[in-house]
């Protein structure tokens, strides 16, 4: 798609974006966010998160939470946190976010749905890649089930030097996984992980049934909004 990145961070030599998202080219790797791409934990975090935020006297919605935090990396989140707070955190808030949150997730947590019938049915090899570090995808992905199916193809930005929006990450994973950036998609619901993929020369999906369609189409994504339609899309992009 010929849709121009705003700047970021990573440097003009990074960025190699496709020539065309609608070309037919072999798939050789999906590459799957975590949170809100294969588990539905983005409702239950930023509950939890706006939670604590409140108690430590900066009051938010668990909808607020997401527009602000979706897609960072935590010291991001923390760091947006305390600029808006005008102080920093207590010392023991992200123990006490580890706590809350992990255990909502074991009552809660569940895959999103329809993305297990689409792992099931691709034919070609697949990974995850995340901001997050690999001990909450461990524990995220183990509680709905989903863990085994990713054992050895957990890709964290605690990996690399720069997270998402920069290519990092999606290039680890691709290079690891041995597998052409141009020839790898992405699934993602967040402008950070699409503006990742774009920058890395890869084809990026956008699901968007809890964010917001237009940010992801703009930031270079192709929209889908379930799972099916995921599937439908990259069987015609082979």
């Amino acid at each position: 798609m010929g849709v121009r990145i705003p700047p970021s961070a990573f440097d003009e030599s990074d960025r190699h974006p496709p020539e065309s998202h609608n070309a037919p080219v072999p798939i050789e790797l999906v590459i799957f966010d975590s949170d809100g791409v294969l588990v539905d934990s983005e409702p239950v975090a930023n509950r939890e998160l706006a939670a604590l935020l409140t108690e430590c006297g900066l009051p938010v919605s668990a909808e607020q939470a997401m527009q602000w935090f979706i897609g960072h990396a935590m010291p991001d989140v923390l760091g947006i946190a305390e600029q808006k707070l005008g102080r920093r955190l207590p010392p023991d808030f992200l123990d006490r976010l580890q706590i809350r949150t992990e255990t909502a997730f074991r009552h809660e947590l569940r895959p999103v749905t329809g993305v297990e019938h689409l792992i099931a049915r691709l034919n070609v090899p697949y990974c995850v890649a995340s901001n997050g570090p690999i001990a909450k995808m461990r524990a995220t992905l183990g509680a709905t089930g989903l863990l085994p199916r990713f054992e050895g193809r957990l890709f964290s930005a605690d990996h690399v030097k720069h997270p998402k929006p920069a290519p990092d990450l999606f290039l680890h994973a691709s290079a690891t996984m041995r597998a052409d950036p141009t020839n790898c998609v992405v699934v993602e619901d967040g402008v950070f992980g699409v503006r990742a993929a774009i920058a890395a020369g890869m084809r990026a999906i956008g699901y968007a049934e809890r964010t917001d369609s237009t940010a992801l189409t703009l930031a270079g994504a192709t929209v889908c909004m379930a799972m099916a339609e995921v599937e439908t899309l990259i069987r015609a992009w082979q």
